[in-house]
């Protein structure tokens, strides 16, 4: 087993990027170039080639969080059958109450998960599921055109890149131009990440850590050993331009981390970063 990494390299969540004019501006040009290329026609073309899927959406919403309700609105534009799950560390939010099946959760992100995915049946029969949390917003047509990427690359475990002004903890999970996806041998915790059904079931229960950094980095090594593809889907980048960390200890989460790691097989940090194949644009 690797030996539990420095704490250097768990300083990376919310401690890079962010909202700013430049990368605001950047953003913008790639829309535009993602626009006038045909990778609009190429999305919607894979995901209009596989069959209706049973989606599983997960998510823990904290009370006052406003993105959620939108990003529900934009994942039930879709051809997919789906199913939403929420959790509330409080009272349901305004619009969220019919979707949230506990509330008042005290843990932290992955226990509460785990309540939620108890009280949705565990997700039987779901062929994907899909963890969001609550303060993220994604592109039209996000989720036929991101199962189609998925189903197509054969992909396990997936995410869609974060823009250019989101607060990523990794740096190489921002959106890289050109490329319509990258197979990668790291996909972290979220803000958006995808579970292919077999990925899910051998990922579940998750582990009941509160803040959960490096259990990405020991979801790499699982799919190492099983041989799942993972994936960064940079043509349908999302937006998260709330800082990382800034509710909570940095030092706790790090701590945590090292104990987990500890015990559990992972990949290095080093590692995470990469590329195994980029798939590009037409």
């Amino acid at each position: 087993m690797t030996s539990p990494p420095e704490n250097r390299e768990f300083l990376l969540p919310g401690q890079r990027g962010g909202p700013g004019r430049l990368a605001r501006a950047r953003d913008r040009l790639l829309d535009a170039r993602l626009a006038l290329a045909r990778s609009g026609a190429r999305l919607d073309e894979l995901a209009g080639a596989i069959p209706a899927r049973d989606v599983l959406v997960l998510s823990i919403h904290r009370p006052g969080s406003e993105e959620l309700a939108r990003a529900l609105d934009e994942l039930r534009r879709t051809r997919h059958s789906l199913r939403v799950a929420l959790g509330a560390m409080g009272d349901a939010g305004p619009g969220l109450a019919a979707d949230t099946v506990a509330t008042h959760l005290e843990g932290g992100k992955f226990e509460n998960l785990n309540t939620v995915i108890a009280a949705a049946g565990n997700g039987a029969g779901a062929d994907w599921t899909l963890v969001i949390d609550d303060d993220v917003r994604l592109p039209d047509r996000f989720l036929d055109r991101f199962i189609g990427v998925c189903e197509t690359l054969e992909l396990a475990l997936a995410q869609p890149a974060q823009s250019l002004a989101s607060f990523a903890g990794w740096p190489h999970t921002r959106r890289r131009a050109g490329t319509m996806a990258r197979e990668t041998r790291f996909v972290e915790i979220g803000p958006v990440t995808c579970f292919r059904r077999d990925a899910f079931a051998g990922l579940t229960p998750f582990p009941a850590l509160r803040f959960g950094w490096g259990l990405d980095l020991h979801w790499a090594a699982v799919a190492a050993e099983r041989g799942w593809r993972l994936g960064i889907v940079d043509a349908l980048p999302v937006r998260h331009e709330h800082a990382v960390a800034a509710a909570y200890s940095s030092r706790d989460a790090i701590e945590e981390a090292r104990s987990f790691l500890a015990g559990h097989p992972f990949v290095e940090s080093s590692r995470a970063s990469e590329v195994v194949r980029a798939h590009p644009l037409p």
